[in-house]
């Protein structure tokens, strides 16, 4: 088995998606474990989560921590251009250690357990065994490298917002689609027909496998695609993203959502909040409800 070095960034918790991108995007990383979790009866007791750990395959002569270090700091500094405040981004500061014989994909398994995403939504590995009461929800997921494990809040809040908005025989689409978690949990919620879309090829079939082991995989079009490809109207929309896209896109987010059809709005940390209410407003949603977990908000809107 090949060694791996596994690259430890002291991070706010709040920019862990943030990191995990830089670990992805710029490096040829096996996993990355965001947060380190104890569980007592599905219920989330203790969380580390103040580091992000990325598993990086690399030979050693080739490896050099000072250079990663300049790819973290030049990553940093271009999201502080973007709005991003030192406060918000954390230290970023690295340190490193190689990873004898041991299988990533393994150790990050060990910290993820059943995860209850909402009042009746249990987000269950596909490693474990769970038990369902008469009125829960059980979602079995594999993310692979795609995000959307469950025990993230701004997931848990699009579940919560499915959980009390998407009706038999909705039409669903989901933006960002990731692991497939929040389709997936659509059509258990009884909509009829979802598209899952995301702008990575390499999350699509991690996506499919998802939907083939929840049974739902003939309700559930997945494609490589982005929001303003897609010619339908949904009676009801996900977008997980990070803030400033969503305010990007928020016109084409629009452009799919039937008349009076909804759309939960999320990724969002408290403080940018205003950024995605600009463009709502901007673009003439209606905000419904506005749903917060930790330091994180989902807004849900209405298309009149």
């Amino acid at each position: 088995m090949k060694d791996y070095f596994e690259v430890s960034v002291k991070i706010n918790p709040n920019a862990i998606e943030l990191v995990t991108e830089v670990f992805f995007e710029r490096f040829e990383c096996e996993g990355v474990v965001q947060a380190e979790e104890k569980y007592k009866d599905l219920e989330l007791v203790e969380t580390t989560n103040n580091v992000a750990k990325g598993y990086i395959r690399c030979e050693e002569e080739d490896f050099k921590p000072s250079e990663i270090q300049k790819v973290f700091d030049h990553a940093k500094e271009e999201l502080k251009e973007e709005g991003f405040t030192d406060e918000e981004l954390g230290e970023w500061t690295i340190s490193v250690k190689k990873v004898i014989n041991q299988d990533w994909s393994k150790k990050w398994k060990e910290h993820w357990k059943p995860t209850k995403a909402s009042d009746h939504v249990i987000i269950c590995p596909s490693w474990e065994e769970c038990e369902r009461k008469k009125d829960e929800v059980i979602i079995t997921l594999d993310p692979g490298s795609a995000f959307g494990t469950g025990t993230h809040a701004t997931t848990q809040l699009c579940i919560q917002a499915i959980e009390k908005y998407v009706k038999t025989g909705y039409e669903v689409a989901d933006i960002g689609t990731g692991s497939g978690i929040l389709a997936i949990t659509a059509i258990k919620f009884g909509a009829s027909h979802a598209v899952a879309i995301d702008n990575d090829p390499l999350v699509i079939d991690v996506a499919q496998d998802n939907a083939q082991v929840n049974g739902v995989f003939n309700k559930i079009d997945f494609s490589c695609s982005t929001a303003d490809m897609l010619t339908e109207q949904f009676d009801f929309v996900c977008a997980n993203i990070l803030h400033n896209v969503l305010a990007d896109i928020m016109g084409d987010l629009k452009a799919i959502m039937k008349p009076n059809g909804y759309m939960v709005l999320s990724g969002i940390l408290d403080e940018k909040k205003p950024v995605v209410v600009e463009a709502i407003n901007k673009h003439g949603l209606k905000t419904v409800e506005t749903m917060h977990q930790d330091q994180w908000v989902a807004i849900v809107v209405q298309n009149n």
